[in-house]
């Protein structure tokens, strides 16, 4: 039979337990709120305007919810959840994820209208409505809930007071010195702060003006003697145990449903985690501990081995714009204070007595170094600490940059370099500053640390301008630096730009504002020579011509007298064109069939080939048309660096395709792809990535090869630098193109069909536009006359530049 479970609550750590169940429960979640879980942590951000689907924590589960409902009871014995609609819940476990209420301290006059509490998605709907057309509020409690109460009142339009019994303010986290200078600075943002008062009561001022259905005058809060129009109860939370109590279960002495590390009651079919259970007889109310025993619970009822909860009590936070920090005991043997009162920094690091080893700390108004400091909690120091609060120490990767979901630096590398390039995608792959936040400051350094600017006018790297010209559909550069840059460009990113736009599919590269962003040799869509002319290369796929294409590219170059060669890449390139010459010789050769060979661009070049099957006695495969099928398919496509590919027909290697960014080797069964190889300056081989793959399979993974290595490599990385600075390298790649770990496959297919479907021969695209051939002249008043200054001799029976290499 399949085994039922009741999860009492769903909040935040209830989500959390759900989300890591495995299939085989019957779930029935009873939650008294009549919405599903949501980011509690971020209720400010409500205030300020976030939505309720955008807080909401919600995930795809086969559980049923009975919302909006109370439970009444619990019969241990008959294994029953009873709720007050009269409904009763049989179980084979149960968790308890009941969390926490406010404390409401109890004066006179605390349920008086224009008194709320801070806990929900209700309360803030509440105060919110309340508050318009208010002007003055306070906060009762001066700890992390309050000064986010604080916050929230001034989102309002309220000005706002805090009122804190303690001496000082976040008492559970900061020591005197801490508490002092945030106490400055959150009154120097105009918030006045009562401290070592308690409010005994609370009344209002009879207003004599104001109708009998009306409310009547301010708030008058007796101890601070203060007079405000709106009242907010922030003084901490306590457990709700109230269920557990009654079922007979083991409570704490300061409250909280008693359970060990692993979240067990003393029922073995009782568990409960979250603000309602006291680990080892501690209620901590952190969101951390709270996680961590939904991960052992879930673990148990998973089957698999759990890990005991940690108590991690460290907090990172920016309350009011101001960063405070605290982790380990804020008191011990040794201190060791940096105060600088100038700049509004402290720091205290609580060291044991041989000064060794860390045990706890404090950092107010400058928490870079808390990162740092937290990682070497329980070690030794990582450096002096006022050396620490200028140039933070490098964090290890061990360390943990979220401690709500246990993310340590390594992971959150490890996300970036498989192409987590912005905030949103990084929280969505790691789940890291999904808690309380407070690691999100650290997460856009390391996003920002693994990005290099492109150039002074962008701080984005290549990529992620790719991606934002990608999502937000963005057409021009003028509207890319405007939206996301300075100045007005160079000859950096203006090219770099250009390629991202044509590798979209942006139309023409010659089309309106992209023609500026063009370097020379893409302006005239040929290749610029040393002596000022140009050289023209006509595509020849797999180096297949026939004799009459073959006799037109022969004319053309006796006609206009230029150079021909043979290329490396099996085409034939003709130097010597000056740029009024261009559209001519274009025409001849488009006339013909030919289209442009994109020699000029970062784009593929050539798909080089042998004879293959078709005429050599070792061919195993189709080399030619294979190479052909290639190059038809990438031409134009497109790229951070020129690419370059060659098919051989067989193990012999004659199209040396090992040394090409994508190179593909015939055997008995298939195709061996290889990928990353180039020459030029640091030659290198390419590695083998797949084998035996039949046409359809190596087309396809092809295709999401170099889609990905164009939405993520550097400008002008070449596909073999781009491959040894990818984190994983081949398995990672293998990963991504192959196995779909990033769920990125159906997206980079979707490109390439895209550029498959919509290619136009740039060469045939100016002769059939006026405007785009008015461009090809010397000069705005140049005739179309040759050089004199153009000076050529004869050499080997062709003419080459005077002077020139012999």
């Amino acid at each position: 039979m399949t085994r039922r479970l009741v999860v009492i609550g769903n909040g935040m750590v209830g989500q959390r337990m759900l989300d890591e169940l495995l299939p085989g429960w019957a779930v029935t979640v009873l939650g008294a709120e009549p919405c599903r879980a949501y980011d509690r942590v971020r209720l400010s951000a409500y205030v300020d305007g976030a939505t309720a689907a955008e807080l909401s924590l919600a995930a795809g589960n086969d559980a049923e919810f009975v919302l909006g409902t109370r439970v009444t009871g619990i019969d241990r014995d008959l294994r029953m959840v009873h709720t007050d609609d009269g409904a009763a819940y049989g179980y084979d476990a149960l968790v308890l994820a009941t969390g926490a209420r406010p404390f409401v301290p109890p004066v006179p006059g605390a349920d008086l209208p224009g008194c709320f509490e801070y806990r929900t998605l209700a309360d803030l709907d509440a105060l919110r409505a309340y508050a318009a057309g208010k002007r003055t509020g306070a906060v009762i409690g001066g700890g992390l809930l309050g000064l986010e109460a604080a916050q929230a009142l001034r989102s309002l339009g309220l000005t706002a007071q805090i009122v804190e019994y303690a001496p000082h303010l976040m008492p559970a986290q900061l020591d005197p010195a801490g508490g002092a200078l945030l106490r400055r600075l959150v009154e120097d943002l105009g918030i006045t702060v009562h401290t070592e008062v308690s409010v005994t009561a609370i009344r209002r001022e009879w207003d004599p003006s104001c109708r009998d259905s009306d409310v009547r005058g301010p708030l008058i809060m007796e101890g601070p003697g203060i007079e405000v129009d709106v009242v907010v109860f922030a003084a901490g939370v306590r457990p709700r145990d109230e269920l557990a109590r009654q079922a007979g279960l083991a409570v704490a002495a300061r409250g909280g449903i008693h359970v060990d590390a692993l979240g067990r009651t003393a029922d073995p079919a009782v568990y409960a985690i979250g603000d309602c259970a006291a680990i080892d007889g501690r209620a901590y109310g952190l969101i951390a501990p709270g996680y961590a025993l939904a991960k052992a619970v879930a673990a148990q009822l998973n089957g698999t081995t759990p890990k005991p909860a940690t108590v991690d009590t460290a907090t990172k936070l920016k309350l009011l714009g101001v960063d405070v920090a605290s982790f380990g005991v804020t008191s011990g043997p040794l201190d060791v204070v940096y105060s600088d009162p100038a700049h509004a920094v402290y720091a205290k690091l609580v060291l044991s007595d041989d000064a060794r080893t860390l045990l706890g700390g404090v950092l107010v108004g400058d928490a870079s170094a808390y990162p740092s400091l937290r990682a070497a909690l329980g070690g030794p120091p990582p450096g002096k600490l006022a050396e620490l609060l200028t140039t933070p120490a490098d964090i290890p990767g061990s360390a943990q940059v979220c401690s709500c979901h246990a993310v340590t630096k390594d992971t959150v590398a490890e996300a970036v370099a498989a192409g987590c390039s912005d905030l949103a995608g990084l929280k969505a792959c790691t789940k890291a500053g999904t808690g309380c936040g407070s690691c999100v400051p650290l997460l856009k350094t390391f996003l920002s640390s693994s990005s290099k600017a492109l150039c002074e006018h962008f701080t984005q790297s290549r990529q992620e301008l790719f991606d934002l010209v990608r999502v937000r559909r963005i057409t021009t550069f003028s509207a890319l630096v405007a939206a996301h840059g300075t100045g007005g460009g160079c000859d950096v990113c203006k090219p770099a730009v250009a390629s991202i736009l044509a590798s979209l599919g942006n139309g023409h590269i010659l089309d309106g504002e992209q023609a500026a962003l063009q370097d020379t040799n893409d302006h005239f869509l040929a290749n610029l020579q040393k002596d000022g002319s140009y050289s023209v290369v006509p595509r020849i796929p797999g180096g297949e011509i026939t004799p009459d294409k073959l006799i037109t590219i022969g004319e053309v170059a006796r006609d206009f007298g230029l150079y021909t060669k043979i290329t490396g890449g099996q085409r034939i390139d003709l130097f010597g064109a000056r740029v009024e010459q261009l559209p001519l010789i274009w025409r001849r050769l488009v006339d013909a069939g030919f289209e442009s060979g994109h020699a000029y661009g970062k784009a593929l070049r050539t798909v080089k080939s042998c004879v293959g099957s078709t005429w050599c006695r070792y061919g195993v495969q189709d080399s030619v048309g294979l190479a052909v099928e290639l190059e038809l398919r990438y031409r134009g496509l497109r790229s951070p660096h020129k690419i370059k590919s060659a098919v051989s027909g067989c193990a012999r290697e004659c199209a040396e395709a090992r040394g090409k960014d994508f190179g593909v080797i015939a055997t008995e069964n298939g195709w061996n792809l290889y990928l990353g190889g180039n020459g030029g300056f640091q030659p290198r081989h390419a590695d083998l990535f797949l084998t035996d793959l039949s046409t359809a399979d190596l087309v396809r993974y092809i295709d999401r090869f170099l889609m990905y290595y164009i939405r993520t490599a550097d400008r002008l990385q070449r596909t073999s630098a781009w491959l040894e600075a990818l984190d994983g390298g081949l398995e990672h790649l293998r990963a991504v193109i192959v196995d779909d770990e990033l769920g990125l496959c159906a997206e980079l297919d979707a490109a390439m069909a895209g550029h498959v479907a919509s290619y136009a021969d740039e060469w045939r695209a100016v002769l059939d536009d006026p405007a785009k051939l008015s461009r090809f002249v010397s000069f705005v008043n140049a005739p179309r006359e040759p050089d004199p200054s153009i000076a050529f001799t004869v050499e080997r029976g062709q003419p080459v530049p005077a002077g020139g290499p012999r």
